[in-house]
């Protein structure tokens, strides 16, 4: 029994097998494998080709430089600094024009202000004191502006005052105005230029039209009808976000401008053509929320003729933008380089080498790899 066993195992070592097909003649199993088979097909050619855009390779890592420049005046009178013209040195922060800058559209100025002592300011919790024991020398104001100096200030009659600092005095007491005081900063322009590549198939381009007339950026705005015209009105674009620009202009707020380049490298280049976006990207809050708004401060210092140090304290409110770039080039995949078009065959043996074992490279070209080097260059 076990004889016999080996023996058909050993027999069994050359045996050949081969698959066998059956056709059935069946009208509606056809027809379902039919209908299969078109369904894929189907798929392959509307979803994967058509939508997807399978075959094409893609560049997603997108190099972008953004230069800005913001122009305009604003002629303004006020009781703090009286007659006053502002230009583009005066409202804009930072200078350099970086993809985020700031436009100032309204203020509140404590002029003259000089290191010495004076009261807190009253509305300030911290500060409010009933004897000079509340005031403990040399402790910070919380949220205030200055150290306490030990002595509780007083009015006549009155049970409760506010501490007394040593701070730049006198402090800021002002409310913010209720009507942006650079209102006509809307009418202002935007100079946004852009410089996009995508280093994976070495294509550059800008969102400027490539034009030798000079007085062309001076004159066009951008539009429907001049969509590489990358001058912007900044009322336009913060209706452009949904927002109103008086109302923003008092408190403040953050717009975001995306410049989208999606490309489809297979076209011309002239097909190739920036999106834009706008979009308000502070959260806004009804009514008078502390939450709404932007604003910092700063100062400007100067001395007088006997060197005391004074400074100009300025909280500004305005509209800081924020400009993001993103894009995807995509270009037709190795598919047809490799296999579809002429000399295909040198691209195919360069693409993929063929290493025999026991033969390594030695780093030389041989004299048929440069003869087809040679072809494909002439």
């Amino acid at each position: 029994m076990g004889q016999a066993s080996c023996k058909g195992l050993y027999q069994s070592l050359f045996d050949y097998k081969t698959e066998k097909y059956v056709i059935a003649k069946n009208k509606k199993v056809g027809l379902l494998y039919r209908l299969l088979q078109l369904s894929i097909l189907t798929y392959l050619v509307v979803w994967v080709f058509l939508v997807k855009k399978s075959y094409q390779d893609t560049d997603t890592s997108l190099q972008s430089s953004i230069i800005t420049k913001v122009k305009g005046v604003i002629f303004t009178n006020t009781s703090e600094l009286g007659e006053r013209l502002w230009d583009v040195a005066d409202y804009v922060i930072p200078p350099q024009g970086e993809n985020v800058f700031f436009v100032i559209t309204n203020l509140i100025v404590t002029p003259n202000q000089r290191q010495e002592t004076c009261a807190e300011n009253e509305s300030i919790p911290d500060a409010v004191c009933s004897e000079d024991s509340d005031c403990p020398p040399g402790e910070p104001v919380v949220t205030g502006n200055g150290v306490r100096t030990g002595r509780c200030l007083r009015a006549e009659n009155m049970q409760r005052g506010t501490c007394e600092i040593f701070a730049w005095c006198p402090v800021e007491t002002r409310s913010r105005p209720e009507k942006p005081l650079l209102g006509k900063a809307e009418d202002f322009t935007i100079y946004i230029k852009n410089f996009i590549r995508f280093p994976k198939f070495n294509f550059s381009k800008t969102n400027v039209l490539d034009t030798e007339d000079r007085a062309y950026l001076k004159s066009c705005r951008f539009g429907p009808k001049d969509p590489y015209c990358p001058i912007f009105r900044l009322g336009s674009v913060v209706r452009w976000a949904g927002s109103n620009f008086q109302e923003i202009a008092v408190q403040g707020g953050v717009i975001g401008i995306q410049i989208e380049w999606d490309c489809d490298l297979d076209k011309a280049p002239s097909e190739c053509n920036p999106r834009y976006y706008f979009s308000r990207l502070d959260r806004r809050f009804s009514g008078n929320s502390v939450s709404s708004g932007y604003n910092f401060r700063f100062a400007k210092y100067y001395r007088d003729e006997a060197g005391v140090e004074f400074r100009t304290l300025i909280k500004a409110y305005g509209i800081r933008f924020d400009v993001l770039v993103n894009g995807r080039g995509s270009f037709f995949c190795d598919l047809i380089l490799i296999y579809l078009i002429k000399k295909s065959h040198f691209y195919r043996n360069k693409k993929f080498e063929e290493v025999l074992s026991g033969h390594p490279g030695n780093g030389k070209v041989t004299s048929e790899q440069l003869q087809n080097l040679q072809t494909v260059e002439a």
